[in-house]
């Protein structure tokens, strides 16, 4: 009896610990509210959950960088991230991109836009920089590719004008949603976003959409991956891997999911290969910002430089064999 006592703690315990290895966290990118966000991924989490026989919860932090945090100290196992963030969880948080968004227009991505609303003082984009010290601007989360990266590198940087308070009257840093609404309600002249948001506004508020104008739209982004840590069970990986890829391929609902979750189509394979043009970005400002440093000797300046520039050599090398 003691034996068989012994052996059913004993399997328990083994189950315990197995089905402990199948609960997940699902980490979201603060693009919106938390209500938001959960409404629109829920039911995808739900049909996870029921396909793979996997246990995953939605995680939600205040940023992105509580996402990226989570996933390092493995309080999150799964992420939905845009590519800036998703780079900082490959280089600090053990991840590792799997699978990307598709776009329901077919487009292999979207695009930072800088926005105003369609009554105000801004009619162009020289009209923004013709003295920017009397802008507003509205920014986004530090993390965010369409929202601060890509802006600040295409729009800013390559103007010679840093997002900063001395070059602005303000800078706002929000999430997407809220600059947004700041924009349409004119509680701020101009703000950073995204097509994505547009395109989502346009369907279910088009009155709403009416209230924005487009002063500027940057080059393509790549679509937004999905990010999982390295360290989880191959077949843990090849469930989720393969429940995204087939995902909303014929099923009514499972389109109509996508449709809501933030106008998707579905899930494509993807891999660590679709940061290379996000690498070249950020290393291409950390140049400009060391070119500019004052407080370094032209020997530092010249090793730290030089440093880069072999980055970019090798993630150029990468980019032409893809």
């Amino acid at each position: 009896m003691k034996f068989l006592r012994s052996l059913i703690v004993g399997v328990a315990t083994f189950a315990c610990v197995a089905a402990h290895a199948e609960d997940l966290n699902f980490g979201i990118i603060s693009t919106d509210a938390s209500s938001t966000l959960r409404q629109r991924w829920q039911p995808l989490i739900d049909d996870l959950n029921r396909k793979t026989g996997l246990h995953v919860k939605a995680f939600f932090a205040t940023d992105y960088a509580g996402i990226i945090e989570a996933m390092r100290f493995n309080k999150v196992q799964i992420g939905y991230f845009g590519n800036a963030s998703a780079m900082e969880a490959v280089d600090r948080s053990n991840g590792e991109v799997f699978v990307k968004s598709v776009n329901a227009n077919g487009v292999g991505g979207y695009y930072s836009v800088l926005i105003t609303n369609v009554n105000s003082r801004f009619k162009t984009l020289d009209d923004v920089f013709k003295n920017t010290k009397d802008v507003n601007l509205g920014w986004g989360d530090p993390n965010s590719t369409s929202g601060t990266l890509i802006p600040g590198y295409y729009l800013f940087a390559k103007r010679g004008v840093p997002v900063t308070s001395v070059s602005f009257k303000t800078v706002l840093p929000s999430s997407h949603e809220a600059n947004l609404l700041a924009v349409i309600n004119n509680k701020i002249d101009v703000a950073t976003n995204n097509t994505q948001e547009l395109d989502r506004l346009q369907t279910q508020h088009p009155d709403k959409f009416a209230q924005v104008r487009v002063l500027w739209k940057s080059p393509l982004i790549p679509s937004d991956p999905l990010v999982y840590r390295k360290d989880l069970p191959q077949e843990t990986k090849e469930k989720l891997r393969d429940f995204f890829v087939s995902y909303a391929k014929t099923d009514p609902h499972e389109k109509e999911v996508m449709k809501n979750l933030t106008n998707y189509s579905g899930f494509a394979a993807s891999s660590d290969a679709q940061l290379v043009p996000i690498r070249q970005v950020a290393l291409f400002q950390q140049k400009q910002k060391l070119e500019a440093d004052t407080s370094l000797s032209d020997a530092e300046r010249k090793t730290q430089v030089a440093a880069i520039d072999a980055k970019l050599s090798a993630l150029n090398d990468a980019a032409a064999k893809q």
